[in-house]
């Protein structure tokens, strides 16, 4: 029999190159240093070192990036069976500035979008308890079909869905096509994650709390959860009101990229648990601070789990 996966994680796994420099863009970062990246790939990895059966669906290239990447998945024991090696296709890489606030970046996309229906199984989404994806895997064809269909298949059998809206317009066809996709998927009632600035480039506009929360509420789903960095979060639930929780404070922000996925791990985490949804948001802004200490991936020589409960 299958054993329960607690988070299914579907979309890109990438390798980031990220700044040596710090606050600067890209244009005068001169040298880099390679991280296993990835939004879905970085909530694959935290959760499983937070104790959780954790299962990646995504594709890579049959090179030497692919290689690292299969080896660093497995170093920390991510479920790796469904991860799909390409011989015609390189592994996608990412150049990425090093910053305080959102990174800049420039994607090289080749292998991580090409996720296909074989990859997930009725079996799998059947033993799953949460699928999650993001804006980024939903942006490009044939991954954007595959994950949408499973998205649905995973809903009718009664798992629950979540998704981060991490918006580029440089990875998308057009706006439009973005929001009919992400209208499509919260139609599955996923628990989503957002930050300001996400919403500043899907909208084109700065728009009140209350318009965001209303604009996903109004296409069915219930829990919103909104990042403000340094201001902390809200998380909208509907019909119930809204909670607000202050960030963390730190000494020095020294790595931004992959707090967002840090914060969403360590919210998933406790979603399972089935803690409230005050103490889902305090575990997420507890693992974000850890993750903004640090460049790349939270340390190895920290026991995330005693530190968070």
């Amino acid at each position: 029999m299958m054993d329960t996966i607690d988070i299914l994680c579907v979309g890109e796994v990438l390798v980031d190159f990220i700044g040596h420099q710090e606050s600067v863009l890209i244009n005068e970062t001169r040298d880099y240093h390679r991280y296993l990246g990835g939004s879905p790939t970085n909530v694959a990895m935290n959760s499983t070192r937070l104790g959780l059966n954790t299962t990646l669906v995504a594709t890579v290239g049959n090179d030497g990036f692919g290689s690292y990447i299969l080896d660093r998945l497995s170093s920390v024991g991510v479920n790796t069976n469904h991860v799909n090696v390409l011989e015609d296709k390189s592994t996608s890489v990412i150049f990425v500035s090093r910053s305080d606030g959102t990174p800049d970046f420039i994607p090289y996309r080749e292998a991580d979008c090409c996720i296909y229906e074989e990859q997930i199984s009725e079996q799998i989404l059947s033993n799953t308890k949460i699928y999650h994806t993001t804006c980024f895997a939903l942006s490009k064809n044939p991954a954007q079909k595959t994950i949408l269909k499973k998205a649905q298949e995973a809903y009718n059998l009664g798992c629950q869905l979540s998704i981060d809206i991490n918006y580029a317009k440089k990875l998308w066809n057009s706006q439009e096509e973005a929001f009919q996709v992400i209208k499509t998927y919260c139609s599955f009632n996923p628990l989503i994650k957002i930050s300001e600035d996400d919403m500043l480039r899907l909208f084109e506009k700065e728009l009140p709390h209350s318009a965001i929360f209303d604009f996903f509420h109004n296409e069915g789903v219930d829990i919103v959860c909104l990042t403000l960095g340094s201001k902390g979060v809200k998380l909208s639930q509907k019909g119930k009101g809204i909670i607000q929780m202050p960030a963390i404070k730190i000494d020095k922000v020294i790595d931004s990229t992959g707090a967002g996925d840090a914060f969403w791990s360590g919210f998933l985490f406790a979603y399972i648990k089935e803690k409230p949804m005050h103490e889902c948001l305090d575990i997420a802004l507890k693992l974000a601070a850890l993750k903004l200490q640090n460049v790349g991936r939270l340390p190895d020589n920290i026991n995330i789990l005693s530190q968070l409960l």
